[in-house]
């Protein structure tokens, strides 16, 4: 909304988000933080009733001041390189679109993010856990069936939380036990799935029927009301069962991780690893993946002449 000709800051908040969403073709997850982070920085700059965007108080120094707030708060190392970046992303377009004068936060830097990995589970506690979704899943109950496919594919393609919850029908392949993958920024890749996954599939498919409400449309996976599955019922149930069968407790993302862990233990090479996960950079695949010490003394053994 304008006043006077004058942008608000929800408008200018609103602009910046078609811009990611549209011309950048980011994810509505990352357009989400995005959002979320530029309108604190214009709560703080402008103060959270400020009627009009007034480009003269965005300064370097007050993104500055801003992030250390937020680190002040107790936010994380990741939470901060984000805003960072959204600010940095804000900033540039607004020179461009000649909002602002000049790109004040081209120099501002942020925290590197902590290199934490998630949690992965062993090939045993991996088996152990999808037999049990399997065993659950006997009793013919869609929900249950649903979450054994949801796991296996998960964990046999490699899959965002969010690339699985956006499947549709269309995306499956049994004749090549493939799955098209809309990952991150727009780009679709190929990713293989086997048997096992195969399998839970197709019975999750024979039951989603029990599921499907006007409004499902194609979703491959759905939750109890018919509508496309929410990451987070798919959350709930792994921990569910991580508690039920007794391993490491893990989030989807980690079961990704496991994924592809156990790729590369299996003799995988990097590269291909890259490719099954959607990394634009194989520096992203080297951080997401970690060679178990056995491989690792294994590999020493064989291929280093000083062994």
């Amino acid at each position: 909304m304008e006043k006077d000709g004058h942008l608000t800051p929800a408008a200018v908040v609103d602009a910046f988000a078609d811009h990611l969403l549209l011309e950048r073709g980011l994810s509505g997850h990352t357009v989400r933080a995005y959002r979320g982070d530029l309108r604190s920085l214009l709560d703080f700059v402008l103060g959270p009733d400020a009627p009009l965007f007034d480009p003269a108080e965005l300064t370097l120094v007050a993104l500055r001041a801003w992030l250390a707030r937020d680190a002040e708060d107790g936010r994380s190392r990741a939470t901060l390189a984000r805003r960072a970046a959204a600010a940095r992303t804000f900033t540039a377009w607004a020179r461009r679109t000649g909002l602002i004068a000049s790109d004040v936060g081209a120099r501002l830097a942020s925290p590197r993010a902590a290199n934490a990995l998630p949690d992965v589970l062993t090939r045993e506690a991996a088996a152990a856990l999808l037999d049990a979704a399997r065993h659950l899943a006997a009793d013919g109950s869609p929900v249950r069936l649903r979450d054994w496919a949801a796991l296996e594919l998960t964990y046999a393609s490699g899959l965002r939380v969010s690339e699985l919850t956006g499947l549709d029908l269309a995306d499956l392949d049994f004749a090549r036990r493939t799955v098209r993958v809309h990952g991150k920024g727009g780009k679709d890749r190929v990713a293989p799935f086997g048997i096992p996954a195969e399998r839970a599939l197709t019975a999750w498919l024979a039951a989603r029927l029990r599921l499907v409400r006007e409004g499902s449309g194609d979703a491959v996976f759905l939750g109890e009301r018919g509508r496309r599955l929410d990451p987070r019922t798919l959350r709930a149930a792994l921990h569910r069962l991580t508690a039920l069968v007794g391993v490491k407790d893990l989030s989807p993302h980690g079961l990704r991780h496991s994924a592809a862990t156990h790729l590369l233990e299996g003799g995988s090479d990097l590269r291909t690893v890259q490719e099954m996960l959607g990394h634009s950079s194989l520096a992203t695949t080297q951080r997401y993946t970690h060679v178990s010490p056995e491989r690792l003394r294994a590999a020493f053994a064989q291929a280093h002449p000083r062994a």
